[in-house]
């Protein structure tokens, strides 16, 4: 493969890596203000973990590469985060809105991964496809995870919001 496809992939795993900081940003704010929903935020609060893991794992292949992280796309990731971190914060349904949110970031890291793994086999980096596909089975799972639990999620807001004295939202 030429010098142009090594450049894309490693341009790629620095999006990836801004994407898991937004990610980072965006779970620990959901967890910190979930109070009702206790298997919802065990399993964000899992996923943050994950997250952290996923951040080393292309940290390490970008450095493999001979490149670094973006200082501009990691900022304007975390500006991302914060924006809907406030923005969710005001909806009188911040939990399911949350929730669907969270489902389609999931799928947005999925397809960015599915891509990472493409572009890593076509130029022979199996370093790098190995751990983009440990990170796809990660998202596929939260994913996956999230889409089974929304209407749970949904019927949990719909009863609480219905008692009096309860916080549905969050």
């Amino acid at each position: 493969m030429t010098t142009e496809a090594r450049e894309h992939l490693l341009d790629w795993l620095r999006d990836a890596h801004a994407m898991e900081l937004q990610a980072e940003s965006m779970l620990k704010a959901q967890a910190g203000r979930i109070e009702n929903y206790p298997k919802l935020k065990m399993r964000i609060e899992e996923h943050l973990q994950e997250t952290l893991g996923q951040q080393r794992l292309l940290e390490e292949c970008i450095e493999r590469l001979g490149g670094s992280t973006s200082a501009v796309k990691d900022t304007m990731g975390k500006i991302a985060a914060m924006g809907q971190a406030i923005g969710g914060m005001t909806a009188s349904d911040e939990i399911v809105k949350g929730s669907m949110a969270s489902y389609v970031f999931e799928n947005m890291e999925i397809a960015s991964y599915t891509t990472l793994i493409a572009a890593a086999g076509a130029i022979g980096d199996t370093q790098t496809q190995r751990a983009c596909e440990q990170i796809l089975e990660q998202e596929i799972a939260m994913s996956k995870w999230l889409l089974e639990h929304l209407p749970e999620t949904t019927r949990e807001f719909l009863a609480r919001s219905e008692m009096p004295g309860e916080t549905a939202k969050k």
